[in-house]
Protein backbone atom coordinates (compact mmCIF):
# COMPACT_ATOMS: atom_id res chain seq x y z
CA UNK A 1 0.00 0.00 0.00
CA UNK A 2 0.87 3.42 -0.78
CA UNK A 3 5.05 3.27 6.32
CA UNK A 4 4.86 0.59 7.76
CA UNK A 5 3.95 1.10 6.94
CA UNK A 6 1.30 2.11 4.03
CA UNK A 7 -1.15 3.29 6.04
CA UNK A 8 -0.29 2.23 3.71
CA UNK A 9 -3.15 2.51 0.91
CA UNK A 10 -2.36 0.83 -1.64
CA UNK A 11 -3.10 1.66 -5.23
CA UNK A 12 -4.24 5.17 -4.33
CA UNK A 13 -2.07 7.63 -6.72
CA UNK A 14 -3.93 8.34 -9.72
CA UNK A 15 -2.03 8.20 -13.11
CA UNK A 16 -2.54 11.98 -14.44
CA UNK A 17 -4.01 11.73 -18.00
CA UNK A 18 -4.47 7.96 -18.12
CA UNK A 19 -8.27 8.71 -17.89
CA UNK A 20 -7.76 11.44 -21.12
CA UNK A 21 -6.68 8.46 -23.62
CA UNK A 22 -9.18 7.86 -26.02
CA UNK A 23 -10.61 4.04 -25.47
CA UNK A 24 -8.17 2.40 -28.56
CA UNK A 25 -5.16 4.01 -26.98
CA UNK A 26 -6.21 2.24 -23.42
CA UNK A 27 -6.84 -1.35 -25.13
CA UNK A 28 -3.63 -1.38 -26.63
CA UNK A 29 -1.76 -0.02 -23.18
CA UNK A 30 -3.74 -3.36 -21.65
CA UNK A 31 -2.47 -5.26 -24.52
CA UNK A 32 0.67 -4.42 -23.98
CA UNK A 33 0.99 -4.65 -20.12
CA UNK A 34 -0.37 -7.96 -20.63
CA UNK A 35 2.23 -9.18 -23.25
CA UNK A 36 4.74 -7.90 -20.83
CA UNK A 37 3.30 -9.72 -17.82
CA UNK A 38 3.53 -12.95 -20.07
CA UNK A 39 6.96 -12.59 -20.75
CA UNK A 40 7.97 -12.21 -16.99
CA UNK A 41 5.82 -15.58 -16.44
CA UNK A 42 8.29 -17.33 -19.30
CA UNK A 43 11.21 -19.88 -18.08
CA UNK A 44 13.84 -18.29 -16.34
CA UNK A 45 15.95 -18.71 -20.24
CA UNK A 46 13.82 -16.74 -22.19
CA UNK A 47 12.02 -14.19 -19.37
CA UNK A 48 12.59 -10.35 -19.72
CA UNK A 49 14.81 -9.87 -16.46
CA UNK A 50 14.13 -6.86 -14.40
CA UNK A 51 17.17 -4.81 -13.55
CA UNK A 52 17.80 -5.24 -9.71
CA UNK A 53 17.59 -1.62 -7.63
CA UNK A 54 20.31 -3.43 -5.14
CA UNK A 55 22.50 -6.33 -5.77
CA UNK A 56 21.92 -9.26 -3.57
CA UNK A 57 24.88 -9.34 -0.65
CA UNK A 58 25.21 -12.12 1.85
CA UNK A 59 23.78 -11.25 5.11
CA UNK A 60 26.18 -8.76 6.95
CA UNK A 61 28.35 -10.79 8.98
CA UNK A 62 27.82 -8.99 12.45
CA UNK A 63 24.14 -9.47 12.34
CA UNK A 64 22.25 -12.87 11.56
CA UNK A 65 18.38 -13.77 11.36
CA UNK A 66 15.97 -15.90 12.24
CA UNK A 67 12.19 -16.02 10.93
CA UNK A 68 9.24 -16.90 12.49
CA UNK A 69 5.83 -16.84 10.52
CA UNK A 70 2.97 -15.28 12.37
CA UNK A 71 -1.12 -16.58 11.83
CA UNK A 72 -3.36 -14.21 11.93
CA UNK A 73 -6.68 -15.89 14.08
CA UNK A 74 -9.97 -16.29 12.20
CA UNK A 75 -13.31 -14.72 13.85
CA UNK A 76 -15.89 -15.68 12.05
CA UNK A 77 -19.65 -16.45 13.98
CA UNK A 78 -20.03 -19.99 14.45
CA UNK A 79 -23.66 -19.40 13.24
CA UNK A 80 -22.09 -18.28 10.26
CA UNK A 81 -19.55 -21.36 10.11
CA UNK A 82 -22.21 -23.77 10.06
CA UNK A 83 -24.32 -22.36 7.48
CA UNK A 84 -21.67 -22.17 4.51
CA UNK A 85 -19.30 -24.76 5.66
CA UNK A 86 -20.54 -28.55 5.00
CA UNK A 87 -20.46 -30.76 8.25
CA UNK A 88 -17.06 -31.68 9.22
CA UNK A 89 -15.17 -29.06 7.28
CA UNK A 90 -12.25 -27.00 9.40
CA UNK A 91 -12.01 -23.10 9.26
CA UNK A 92 -8.45 -23.41 8.65
CA UNK A 93 -9.03 -24.55 5.05
CA UNK A 94 -10.18 -21.30 3.90
CA UNK A 95 -7.20 -18.56 3.58
CA UNK A 96 -7.65 -15.87 4.53
CA UNK A 97 -6.29 -13.06 1.67
CA UNK A 98 -3.04 -11.14 3.12
CA UNK A 99 -3.92 -7.40 4.12
CA UNK A 100 -1.35 -6.32 6.75
CA UNK A 101 -1.92 -2.56 6.90
CA UNK A 102 0.07 -1.70 9.93
CA UNK A 103 2.54 -3.90 12.98
CA UNK A 104 4.00 -2.00 15.62
CA UNK A 105 6.54 -3.53 18.44
CA UNK A 106 5.21 -2.15 21.83
CA UNK A 107 4.75 -3.37 25.88
CA UNK A 108 1.35 -3.09 25.43
CA UNK A 109 0.30 -4.43 28.68
CA UNK A 110 3.32 -2.48 30.34
CA UNK A 111 4.95 -5.82 31.86
CA UNK A 112 8.36 -5.05 30.41
CA UNK A 113 8.44 -7.41 27.63
CA UNK A 114 7.62 -6.09 23.86
CA UNK A 115 4.69 -6.93 22.00
CA UNK A 116 3.73 -6.83 18.58
CA UNK A 117 0.08 -4.84 17.67
CA UNK A 118 -1.07 -5.90 14.27
CA UNK A 119 -3.87 -3.99 11.88
CA UNK A 120 -5.73 -6.64 9.61
CA UNK A 121 -7.47 -5.04 7.03
CA UNK A 122 -8.94 -8.72 5.36
CA UNK A 123 -10.06 -9.94 8.99
CA UNK A 124 -10.96 -6.31 9.90
CA UNK A 125 -9.61 -6.74 13.25
CA UNK A 126 -6.53 -5.35 15.37
CA UNK A 127 -5.07 -8.12 17.13
CA UNK A 128 -1.88 -8.52 19.59
CA UNK A 129 0.86 -11.12 19.79
CA UNK A 130 2.91 -11.92 22.72
CA UNK A 131 6.15 -13.68 22.89
CA UNK A 132 6.31 -16.71 24.33
CA UNK A 133 9.49 -17.98 25.18
CA UNK A 134 10.52 -21.45 23.64
CA UNK A 135 7.07 -21.87 22.73
CA UNK A 136 3.98 -20.44 20.29
CA UNK A 137 3.56 -17.02 19.87
CA UNK A 138 -0.45 -16.22 21.92
CA UNK A 139 -2.47 -13.75 19.45
CA UNK A 140 -5.55 -11.69 21.46
CA UNK A 141 -8.10 -10.18 18.91
CA UNK A 142 -8.24 -6.67 20.75
CA UNK A 143 -11.05 -5.65 18.37
CA UNK A 144 -12.93 -6.44 15.35
CA UNK A 145 -15.56 -5.44 12.94
CA UNK A 146 -13.60 -2.57 12.02
CA UNK A 147 -13.92 -1.24 8.57
CA UNK A 148 -10.42 -2.09 7.13
CA UNK A 149 -7.91 -0.78 10.06
CA UNK A 150 -5.31 0.96 8.39
CA UNK A 151 -3.19 2.25 11.70
CA UNK A 152 -3.33 1.54 15.44
CA UNK A 153 -1.95 4.16 17.98
CA UNK A 154 -0.96 3.09 21.24
CA UNK A 155 -1.37 5.64 23.69
CA UNK A 156 -3.47 6.11 27.99
CA UNK A 157 -5.94 9.02 25.92
CA UNK A 158 -7.82 8.92 29.28
CA UNK A 159 -4.83 8.86 31.40
CA UNK A 160 -6.00 6.16 33.65
CA UNK A 161 -2.55 3.84 34.08
CA UNK A 162 -3.20 1.91 31.02
CA UNK A 163 -3.04 1.92 27.23
CA UNK A 164 -5.94 2.18 24.75
CA UNK A 165 -5.52 2.03 21.26
CA UNK A 166 -6.88 4.88 18.55
CA UNK A 167 -7.27 2.94 15.42
CA UNK A 168 -7.56 4.79 11.84
CA UNK A 169 -10.33 3.14 9.36
CA UNK A 170 -10.17 3.53 5.72
CA UNK A 171 -13.21 1.86 5.15
CA UNK A 172 -12.33 0.39 2.09
CA UNK A 173 -8.46 -0.68 0.77
CA UNK A 174 -8.96 0.66 -2.66
CA UNK A 175 -10.10 4.22 -4.07
CA UNK A 176 -12.60 6.20 -2.87
CA UNK A 177 -13.87 9.70 -1.85
CA UNK A 178 -17.20 8.30 -0.10
CA UNK A 179 -16.99 9.51 3.55
CA UNK A 180 -16.09 5.50 4.76
CA UNK A 181 -13.02 6.58 6.91
CA UNK A 182 -13.49 7.29 10.38
CA UNK A 183 -11.27 6.87 14.04
CA UNK A 184 -11.92 4.53 16.76
CA UNK A 185 -11.02 4.45 19.94
CA UNK A 186 -10.67 0.64 21.98
CA UNK A 187 -10.74 1.65 25.65
CA UNK A 188 -8.91 -0.37 27.84
CA UNK A 189 -11.85 -1.79 30.13
CA UNK A 190 -9.64 -3.98 31.50
CA UNK A 191 -11.67 -7.33 30.60
CA UNK A 192 -12.60 -6.09 27.23
CA UNK A 193 -12.29 -3.10 25.07
CA UNK A 194 -15.11 -0.74 24.39
CA UNK A 195 -15.31 0.65 21.02
CA UNK A 196 -15.84 4.41 20.57
CA UNK A 197 -16.39 6.51 17.51
CA UNK A 198 -14.04 9.25 17.86
CA UNK A 199 -14.77 10.72 14.33
CA UNK A 200 -17.02 9.62 11.23
CA UNK A 201 -18.21 11.25 7.71
CA UNK A 202 -14.86 11.53 6.57
CA UNK A 203 -12.90 10.10 3.75
CA UNK A 204 -10.42 7.27 4.00
CA UNK A 205 -8.40 7.56 7.15
CA UNK A 206 -4.59 6.69 6.99
CA UNK A 207 -2.97 7.39 10.02
CA UNK A 208 -3.65 9.05 13.97
CA UNK A 209 -1.05 10.62 16.04
CA UNK A 210 -1.34 11.91 19.79
CA UNK A 211 -0.28 15.31 21.45
CA UNK A 212 -0.81 17.71 23.11
CA UNK A 213 -1.36 20.21 20.44
CA UNK A 214 -2.84 22.97 22.12
CA UNK A 215 -0.72 23.02 25.35
CA UNK A 216 -3.75 22.94 28.12
CA UNK A 217 -2.74 19.05 29.52
CA UNK A 218 -4.33 16.82 27.67
CA UNK A 219 -4.02 14.33 24.69
CA UNK A 220 -5.72 15.44 21.68
CA UNK A 221 -4.97 13.87 18.22
CA UNK A 222 -3.79 14.81 14.27
CA UNK A 223 -5.67 12.94 12.05
CA UNK A 224 -4.19 12.25 8.39
CA UNK A 225 -7.24 11.86 6.06
CA UNK A 226 -5.87 10.71 2.57
CA UNK A 227 -9.31 9.99 0.94
CA UNK A 228 -8.82 9.69 -2.66
CA UNK A 229 -9.18 13.07 -4.93
CA UNK A 230 -10.14 14.72 -1.67
CA UNK A 231 -8.30 14.34 1.54
CA UNK A 232 -6.88 16.89 4.67
CA UNK A 233 -5.42 16.67 7.85
CA UNK A 234 -7.35 17.46 11.08
CA UNK A 235 -6.40 18.01 14.93
CA UNK A 236 -9.34 16.77 16.90
CA UNK A 237 -9.03 19.14 20.34
CA UNK A 238 -10.04 16.91 23.39
CA UNK A 239 -12.59 18.89 24.95
CA UNK A 240 -13.50 16.24 27.91
CA UNK A 241 -16.67 15.05 28.80
CA UNK A 242 -17.58 17.14 25.11
CA UNK A 243 -15.68 14.82 23.51
CA UNK A 244 -13.65 15.92 20.19
CA UNK A 245 -13.60 18.76 17.75
CA UNK A 246 -11.99 18.57 15.01
CA UNK A 247 -10.08 21.42 12.99
CA UNK A 248 -8.92 21.61 9.66
CA UNK A 249 -5.25 22.06 9.40
CA UNK A 250 -4.81 21.13 5.61
CA UNK A 251 -6.21 20.08 2.36
CA UNK A 252 -5.01 18.01 0.16
CA UNK A 253 -5.50 14.64 -1.04
CA UNK A 254 -2.92 11.39 -0.65
CA UNK A 255 -1.90 12.82 3.11
CA UNK A 256 -0.59 9.32 4.33
CA UNK A 257 1.01 9.98 7.39
CA UNK A 258 1.34 12.68 10.45
CA UNK A 259 4.01 11.88 12.93
CA UNK A 260 3.88 14.98 15.90
CA UNK A 261 7.14 15.91 17.15
CA UNK A 262 8.81 19.53 18.40
CA UNK A 263 10.28 19.95 15.00
CA UNK A 264 11.78 23.44 15.42
CA UNK A 265 12.41 23.45 18.88
CA UNK A 266 10.52 26.04 20.60
CA UNK A 267 8.94 23.59 23.08
CA UNK A 268 5.34 23.26 21.53
CA UNK A 269 4.27 19.95 19.37
CA UNK A 270 3.84 20.48 15.51
CA UNK A 271 2.63 18.04 12.98
CA UNK A 272 4.26 16.89 9.54
CA UNK A 273 3.22 14.45 6.94
CA UNK A 274 3.99 13.15 3.65
CA UNK A 275 1.75 13.96 0.28
CA UNK A 276 2.16 10.77 -2.45
CA UNK A 277 -1.26 11.75 -4.51
CA UNK A 278 -0.51 13.84 -7.94
CA UNK A 279 2.51 15.35 -6.13
CA UNK A 280 5.26 14.16 -3.57
CA UNK A 281 6.00 16.14 -0.90
CA UNK A 282 6.56 16.74 3.03
CA UNK A 283 5.08 19.11 4.87
CA UNK A 284 5.76 20.90 8.12
CA UNK A 285 3.28 22.18 9.92
CA UNK A 286 4.31 25.46 12.54
CA UNK A 287 2.67 25.27 15.92
CA UNK A 288 2.19 28.39 17.37
CA UNK A 289 1.22 26.33 20.54
CA UNK A 290 -2.41 26.79 20.97
CA UNK A 291 -3.31 24.34 18.17
CA UNK A 292 -2.80 27.17 15.30
CA UNK A 293 -0.34 25.59 12.44
CA UNK A 294 1.56 27.42 9.43
CA UNK A 295 2.20 25.14 6.42
CA UNK A 296 6.07 24.85 5.42
CA UNK A 297 7.05 22.54 2.67
CA UNK A 298 10.11 20.60 3.50
CA UNK A 299 11.11 18.76 0.42
CA UNK A 300 9.19 17.80 -2.35
CA UNK A 301 10.44 16.02 -6.32
CA UNK A 302 9.57 16.63 -9.50
CA UNK A 303 9.83 13.25 -10.04
CA UNK A 304 5.98 11.78 -9.63
CA UNK A 305 6.55 8.59 -10.21
CA UNK A 306 8.65 7.95 -7.02
CA UNK A 307 5.80 6.91 -5.32
CA UNK A 308 6.03 8.36 -1.84
CA UNK A 309 5.00 4.77 0.44
CA UNK A 310 5.14 6.72 4.06
CA UNK A 311 7.25 9.43 6.40
CA UNK A 312 8.48 8.52 10.06
CA UNK A 313 9.89 10.49 12.40
CA UNK A 314 14.25 9.66 13.57
CA UNK A 315 16.94 12.10 15.34
CA UNK A 316 19.13 9.84 12.52
CA UNK A 317 22.22 11.86 12.87
CA UNK A 318 21.49 12.02 16.73
CA UNK A 319 22.82 15.64 16.65
CA UNK A 320 19.20 16.65 19.30
CA UNK A 321 16.97 17.90 16.45
CA UNK A 322 14.11 15.32 14.43
CA UNK A 323 14.56 14.42 10.79
CA UNK A 324 12.33 12.00 8.68
CA UNK A 325 12.75 8.90 6.26
CA UNK A 326 10.79 8.36 3.63
CA UNK A 327 10.07 5.17 2.03
CA UNK A 328 9.85 5.62 -2.09
CA UNK A 329 9.08 2.98 -4.16
CA UNK A 330 5.01 2.25 -4.89
CA UNK A 331 4.97 1.98 -7.98
CA UNK A 332 1.81 0.38 -8.46
CA UNK A 333 0.33 2.34 -10.88
CA UNK A 334 2.80 1.06 -13.76
CA UNK A 335 2.50 -2.88 -12.92
CA UNK A 336 3.58 -4.89 -10.15
CA UNK A 337 7.28 -4.72 -10.45
CA UNK A 338 9.40 -2.67 -11.99
CA UNK A 339 12.63 -2.24 -9.33
CA UNK A 340 13.73 1.64 -9.72
CA UNK A 341 17.25 3.07 -8.62
CA UNK A 342 14.96 6.04 -6.95
CA UNK A 343 13.22 3.81 -4.77
CA UNK A 344 14.36 3.68 -1.73
CA UNK A 345 14.86 5.53 1.83
CA UNK A 346 15.43 8.89 1.70
CA UNK A 347 16.66 11.23 4.80
CA UNK A 348 14.57 14.34 4.65
CA UNK A 349 17.76 15.90 7.68
CA UNK A 350 16.54 18.59 10.10
CA UNK A 351 18.89 21.54 9.28
CA UNK A 352 17.28 23.52 11.87
CA UNK A 353 14.94 26.64 11.40
CA UNK A 354 12.48 24.90 9.35
CA UNK A 355 15.07 24.08 6.64
CA UNK A 356 15.37 20.97 5.53
CA UNK A 357 17.93 18.98 3.22
CA UNK A 358 17.39 15.67 1.53
CA UNK A 359 20.11 12.56 0.31
CA UNK A 360 19.24 8.99 -0.48
CA UNK A 361 20.86 6.53 1.84
CA UNK A 362 19.10 2.98 0.27
CA UNK A 363 18.25 1.69 -2.56
CA UNK A 364 15.90 -1.14 -2.63
CA UNK A 365 13.05 -1.87 -5.77
CA UNK A 366 9.51 -1.10 -4.50
CA UNK A 367 10.63 0.00 -1.39
CA UNK A 368 7.11 1.09 0.54
CA UNK A 369 8.20 1.27 4.56
CA UNK A 370 11.43 2.15 6.09
CA UNK A 371 12.37 2.40 9.56
CA UNK A 372 15.61 2.64 11.92
CA UNK A 373 17.56 1.62 15.00
CA UNK A 374 21.03 0.23 15.56
CA UNK A 375 20.94 -3.11 13.98
CA UNK A 376 25.10 -3.58 14.72
CA UNK A 377 25.00 -2.07 18.57
CA UNK A 378 27.89 0.15 17.13
CA UNK A 379 26.29 3.42 18.64
CA UNK A 380 24.62 4.53 15.39
CA UNK A 381 21.54 4.34 13.81
CA UNK A 382 21.20 2.14 10.82
CA UNK A 383 18.31 2.07 8.23
CA UNK A 384 15.73 -0.91 7.12
CA UNK A 385 13.98 -1.06 4.02
CA UNK A 386 10.73 -3.51 2.90
CA UNK A 387 9.89 -3.96 -0.61
CA UNK A 388 6.13 -4.24 -1.31
CA UNK A 389 6.25 -4.29 -5.40
CA UNK A 390 9.32 -5.99 -7.08
CA UNK A 391 9.89 -8.35 -9.55
CA UNK A 392 8.79 -11.45 -7.31
CA UNK A 393 9.58 -14.07 -10.17
CA UNK A 394 12.96 -14.12 -9.56
CA UNK A 395 13.41 -13.32 -5.59
CA UNK A 396 17.26 -14.59 -5.82
CA UNK A 397 18.05 -11.18 -7.31
CA UNK A 398 15.17 -8.85 -5.13
CA UNK A 399 15.59 -9.22 -1.83
CA UNK A 400 11.99 -8.01 0.18
CA UNK A 401 13.81 -6.81 3.07
CA UNK A 402 17.20 -5.12 3.23
CA UNK A 403 19.40 -2.84 5.92
CA UNK A 404 21.82 -0.10 4.76
CA UNK A 405 24.86 0.28 7.72
CA UNK A 406 25.45 3.80 9.31
CA UNK A 407 29.34 4.11 9.16
CA UNK A 408 28.83 7.16 11.01
CA UNK A 409 29.16 10.78 10.75
CA UNK A 410 26.02 10.52 8.90
CA UNK A 411 27.76 8.51 6.01
CA UNK A 412 25.45 4.91 4.88
CA UNK A 413 27.54 2.09 3.32
CA UNK A 414 26.59 -1.41 2.05
CA UNK A 415 23.27 -2.63 2.28
CA UNK A 416 23.15 -5.94 3.39
CA UNK A 417 19.97 -8.51 2.72
CA UNK A 418 17.77 -9.87 5.57
CA UNK A 419 15.59 -12.30 3.26
CA UNK A 420 14.04 -12.95 0.13
CA UNK A 421 10.56 -13.79 2.43
CA UNK A 422 7.65 -13.15 2.43
CA UNK A 423 7.40 -10.57 -0.42
CA UNK A 424 4.91 -7.62 -0.49
CA UNK A 425 5.51 -6.05 2.24
CA UNK A 426 4.04 -2.72 3.32
CA UNK A 427 4.87 -2.27 7.28
CA UNK A 428 7.38 -2.83 9.29
CA UNK A 429 9.08 -1.89 12.96
CA UNK A 430 11.77 -2.88 15.32
CA UNK A 431 11.84 -3.61 18.84
CA UNK A 432 13.79 -5.79 21.18
CA UNK A 433 10.69 -8.70 20.99
CA UNK A 434 12.84 -11.57 22.32
CA UNK A 435 14.81 -9.62 25.08
CA UNK A 436 18.43 -10.44 24.11
CA UNK A 437 18.90 -6.32 24.71
CA UNK A 438 19.39 -7.10 20.15
CA UNK A 439 16.78 -5.31 17.51
CA UNK A 440 14.54 -7.87 15.87
CA UNK A 441 12.16 -6.71 12.85
CA UNK A 442 8.72 -7.12 11.96
CA UNK A 443 7.20 -6.88 8.59
CA UNK A 444 3.68 -7.20 7.17
CA UNK A 445 2.53 -8.17 3.75
CA UNK A 446 -0.48 -7.02 1.59
CA UNK A 447 -1.47 -9.11 -1.49
CA UNK A 448 -1.46 -6.86 -4.43
CA UNK A 449 -4.48 -8.17 -6.71
CA UNK A 450 -3.07 -9.96 -10.00
CA UNK A 451 -0.08 -10.19 -8.68
CA UNK A 452 2.53 -12.79 -9.37
CA UNK A 453 4.41 -13.29 -6.31
CA UNK A 454 4.70 -16.23 -4.50
CA UNK A 455 2.21 -17.43 -1.61
CA UNK A 456 4.30 -16.97 1.66
CA UNK A 457 2.65 -15.70 5.17
CA UNK A 458 1.59 -12.24 6.37
CA UNK A 459 3.71 -11.29 9.01
CA UNK A 460 7.23 -12.21 9.71
CA UNK A 461 9.21 -11.58 13.00
CA UNK A 462 13.32 -11.85 12.72
CA UNK A 463 14.76 -12.45 15.65
CA UNK A 464 18.36 -10.82 15.87
CA UNK A 465 21.53 -12.55 16.99
CA UNK A 466 25.09 -11.93 17.09
CA UNK A 467 27.37 -12.81 14.01
CA UNK A 468 31.12 -12.84 13.54
CA UNK A 469 33.17 -10.38 15.10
Amino acid sequence: MNANDQPPVVGTKRTAGLVQLPDILLGLLAIALGGLLVSRLQPDSSRRVIPSAIELTEQSPVVTWKRHDLSLPHLIDDEIVELFLPAGDKLEQFRQEHRITHVQVVDFDIDGVNDILVCDGSGNQVVLFQYQQGRDWKSTVLANRLQVPSHATVVDIDQDGDNDVVVSLLGDILPSDELIGGVVLLENRGDHFAQIVLLDDVRRVADVQPGDLDSDGDIDLAVAVFGYARGEILWLENRAEEGFRDHLVFSRPGVIHVPVADYDGDGDLDLATIVSQDDEEVWGFENDGQGVFTPRQLYYTNNYDVGGGGLVKFDLDQDGDMDFLLSQGDNLEFGHGWPQPYHGCIWVRNDGNWNFSAQQIGTLGGTYATNAGDLDQDGDLDVVMVSMSNDWTDQTSHPTIAWVENDGDGDFGATWTIDIAPVELITLDLGDIDGDGRLDLVAGRLRVPTTVAPESSSIAVWLSGKGMP
